[in-house]
């Protein structure tokens, strides 16, 4: 290639960067429900001569992708036509990204998920509709990000690890152990806590569930979806003790390193994600974390690539342009450059090494050739998984409190009742339910009932809120406390556990000062968070929200802070949804 014609890629290059973040903001607001319908939209112009690959990427793999995309794009790769190929990558949750491009708010040219079961699933309906598949070739796998446990490595090592073989019966038995870990001759630890992220949501669940049910079914060859309720005592047994669920693997990660040891001893999570925690936290952990290769066998998602070439937003020029893309992704260079992302090559042969060895907290010597390699869950399978995590899980008993103040009026008062019934709608009808609001005063509009049995009144209540007077913030926070503490110590008294949350949506401080700031914090709200207590789930509703304190509410309740707007509450109740 000429001087001159370097040049005029790299202005060409430069141009697209400017014009392409706008298509990015767009991209991630379509990804989480805030942009219209992806058919419908106008493309944004690109300069003459290039050609956009827009990728739909599961989050594992970001730092991966990032810099993969960075490269091929200084690259200047062309198209047969000639033309300057440009990649970008949005970094997305499976679940969340399948269910957005079935919705039509995500159009990418490219979509790679954490594993082919998402690729069954939104085949599945694309079938239905179109009568065809999204993608015509078969979709590619690009690395491996085997699914296993983290746990605090003392805890493991009081286990057997890294020699000792480590299942999900260990799991189960050591959750369902009323000793706790008085059986491994560390009673000081207690109770034994373990969390995953919820199976309808995301990758890791999805598959953490389906090597669970390998595990407790008796099944040579792939699962069938009435296997998968064979398991249906074991995986109870599991899902009453679990303590935490979520919507993403490193949050939860997060959520540990700020609470510390006592208050999640494991959780099911990608090896990936539990080794970058300890490189990128190490400094900050009281110890650093194991990953165990579930002795049973895991899925070693393979987060295939698919050219999404028969959906109508591709042409066939980007179709082109993204197989290029991935056969990029696919050379050994690439593949290599995957350990340093915490990854591992398709290609077994290449040598692992740092930082994908036992000092990070990982075993280089695990392969699918010494760890089983379990089939991916087809679409039914998923789905039968999906239903009897909903069947067994622990049921949730929710508040929520919403602040109708004053500046609440307008937009936001619709965006947040409207965000607020789409979430009671994916509450469980067994769960629990109560609904408070604040404006001067805190005021109950709906006792602590069965979701079946009220969502439907509950829904037109809440629609019909109007915004007026003051924010008294504290006083709600302490009175939705004090209403699920007291409804956690009556089924206490039952035998029954559930899981226990508030949801607070507010848009400013409070201005009512009483209770203070405070008095909120020292009577109302734990000195500690726990894992099985009441935890506060805030949505810090606009730029005039007081995120400071809400964060602190949540941190100290073990529970997690949303920054929303009105465009964007819709994801925020959908990834406390999640939590429940």
């Amino acid at each position: 290639m000429n001087r001159t014609r370097v040049v005029f890629v790299v202005i060409i290059l430069m141009a697209v960067f400017i014009i392409f973040g706008a298509l990015f903001v767009q991209l991630i607001g379509n990804l989480v429900g805030g942009g219209s319908s992806a058919q419908s939209e106008e493309p944004t112009p690109l300069p003459a001569g290039t050609v956009l690959v827009s990728v739909a990427s599961s989050n594992t793999k970001q730092n991966w992708m990032d810099q993969i995309v960075e490269q091929f794009n200084a690259a200047g790769f062309e198209t047969s036509g000639g033309d300057t190929i440009v990649a970008e990558v949005a970094h997305v949750t499976s679940g969340g990204s399948m269910n957005a491009i079935l919705d039509g708010n995500l159009a990418p040219v490219a979509w790679s998920p954490g594993d082919a079961s998402w690729v069954e699933q939104i085949n599945t309906t694309w079938q239905q509709r179109f009568n065809r598949p999204i993608n015509s070739e078969a979709c590619q796998a690009t690395i491996y990000a085997p699914l296993g446990f983290a746990m605090w490595r003392p805890m493991a090592e009081a286990l057997g690890w890294p020699d000792t073989p480590i299942g999900w019966d260990t799991i189960v038995e050591l959750a369902a152990d009323p000793q706790g870990w008085a059986g491994y001759g560390r009673p000081e630890w207690g109770q034994f806590r373990f969390g995953h992220t919820h199976p309808a949501y995301a990758n890791s669940g999805l598959l953490s569930m389906t090597a669970f049910v390998y595990g407790n079914v008796d099944s040579e060859g792939p699962l069938t979806p009435a296997q998968v309720y064979e398991a249906e005592e074991a995986m109870r047994a599991l899902e009453q003790n679990t303590s935490k669920y979520g919507r993403q693997a490193p949050p939860m990660l997060d959520l540990m390193a700020r609470q510390g040891p006592s208050f999640l001893h494991g959780a099911a999570v990608p090896e990936a994600d539990t080794v970058r925690f300890n490189v990128e936290r190490g400094d900050e952990l009281q110890f650093p974390l194991a990953f165990i290769f579930p002795s049973g066998g895991t899925i070693w998602a393979d987060h295939p690539y698919c050219v999404l070439d028969n959906a109508d937003w591709v042409s066939e020029e980007q179709a082109e342009a993204a197989a290029i893309f991935r056969d990029y992704l696919l050379e050994r260079e690439q593949q290599e450059l995957a350990i340093d992302n915490f990854l591992r090559p398709l290609d077994t042969s290449i040598p692992l090494h740092a930082p994908m060895n036992l000092e990070n907290g990982t075993d280089p010597g695990v392969s699918p050739a010494t760890v089983r390699a379990l089939p991916s869950p087809d679409a039914e399978v998923s789905a039968a998984i999906i239903d009897l995590f909903q069947i067994t899980k622990r049921k949730a008993t929710v508040i929520i409190a919403l602040d109708v103040s004053g500046s609440m009026e307008g937009d936001k008062i619709r965006s947040a009742t409207a965000a607020t019934v789409e979430f009671l709608e994916r509450l469980d009808p067994n769960d629990e339910v109560a609904l408070l609001t604040f404006d001067d005063d805190v005021v109950t509009l709906s006792e602590p009932a069965r979701v079946g049995d009220v969502v439907e009144g509950l829904s037109q209540r809440v629609s019909g809120l109007i915004a007026d007077g003051n924010t008294a913030l504290y006083g709600a926070v302490c009175q939705a406390t004090e209403m699920a503490t007291a409804l956690k110590e009556e089924d206490a008294d039952d035998g029954e556990t559930r899981l226990y949350g508030v949801v607070l949506l507010s848009d400013g401080e409070d201005t009512m000062g009483e209770p203070t700031e405070n008095q909120m914090f020292v009577t109302c709200l734990p000195a500690n968070a726990e894992a099985d207590g009441v935890k506060i789930f805030p949505i810090a509703f606009g730029e005039d929200a007081a995120e400071a304190v809400l964060d602190r509410i949540a941190t100290v309740t073990g529970g997690r802070m949303y920054a929303a707007d009105p465009a964007s509450i819709s994801n925020a109740y959908l990834s406390i949804s999640a939590e429940q």
